[in-house]
């Protein structure tokens, strides 16, 4: 099977055309894909809930709001930002010594909460703070082992690279990545990230994200979007969900997902067709997979 095709028509006309790699895997084996399930991408955001898995064992005191931050890439908005500021006062660690940089604020970085919690993982574990974010720091070592035993690799064999708010970030293939989300309930603490991102769904984005809307659906998803067109999935039966845009276009990722959803039998509703607005808030034309 080939990839799936979103297009992105206005007006009757097609503008663009998505391509989109997915694969979906149970029990060990690969039970569908779309393209190329073999294809290596960086794991970035979407490793959240895995990078959650270390810190919710530290700390088991943590409450849902508090874990779904850690595996959020949130849009700072009020509701947001205030478990981040717990994992900080948590942490014993003020706002400058979150190391993503400021967009516009360090606090309201997307990547904060992930941030925050990884300085109190430093704290219950009496590790140095300052360069935690670096390779060969405990904490990013304790990250790329969790990261590994879910994918079921070896540590060793996983490229890195320097993600967008200047942690570590792994390079796995789809169908390992499916793999590694498909086993995160049978994870120490993975349950835990789990009943708390299916709680709480607008924290870990936002209204008309992919990853928000598919948990939305109330149908027991835990899903994580990541840079460059990037969702990982877990059903609550078991299965783990990859897919990448392979332009690294994000708008296609909600089509994307429903049509390949759609292929397992799941019941997407409305989330595969998405609306093209304008400045004016005007809907020009939309996005579906064909």
């Amino acid at each position: 099977m080939g990839p799936i095709v979103i297009e992105a028509t206005r007006g009757g006309v097609v503008e663009a055309r998505h391509l989109v790699h997915a694969v979906a895997v149970a029990d060990g084996a690969v039970v569908e894909s779309c393209g190329d399930p073999s294809h290596l991408t960086y794991f970035r955001s979407s490793a959240k809930p895995l990078q959650a898995l270390p810190v919710v064992r530290a700390w088991p005191e943590l409450d849902d709001v508090e874990i779904a931050i850690a595996c959020a890439s949130h849009l700072h908005r009020p509701e947001q930002l205030a478990p981040v500021r717990s994992l900080l006062a948590r942490a014993q660690s003020a706002e400058n010594e979150l190391e993503c940089g400021a967009e516009p604020t360090r606090l309201e970085h997307n990547c904060s909460g992930k941030h925050a919690a990884m300085l109190a993982l430093c704290e219950r574990m009496g590790w140095a703070k300052p360069g935690y974010r670096l390779t060969g720091h405990p904490c990013q070592e304790a990250m790329l082992e969790q990261v590994a035993e879910a994918a079921e690799v070896e540590p060793s064999s996983i490229p890195t690279a320097i993600d967008g708010c200047g942690v570590v970030t792994y390079a796995l293939t789809l169908e390992r990545m499916a793999h590694g989300f498909s086993r995160l309930e049978s994870l120490d603490g993975g349950l835990r990230v789990a009943d708390a991102m299916r709680a709480y769904p607008e924290l870990i984005r936002g209204p008309g994200q992919a990853d928000t809307e598919l948990m939305r659906l109330g149908q027991g998803w835990v899903a994580k979007g990541g840079a460059e067109g990037l969702l990982c999935a877990a059903s609550q039966d078991g299965v783990g969900v990859a897919l990448k845009v392979e332009d690294g276009s994000t708008r296609a990722v909600r089509s994307g997902i429903a049509a390949f959803l759609d292929r397992l039998g799941y019941d997407t509703g409305g989330l595969g067709v998405v609306s093209v607005t304008n400045s004016r808030a005007e809907v020009v034309g939309e996005l579906r997979a064909v």
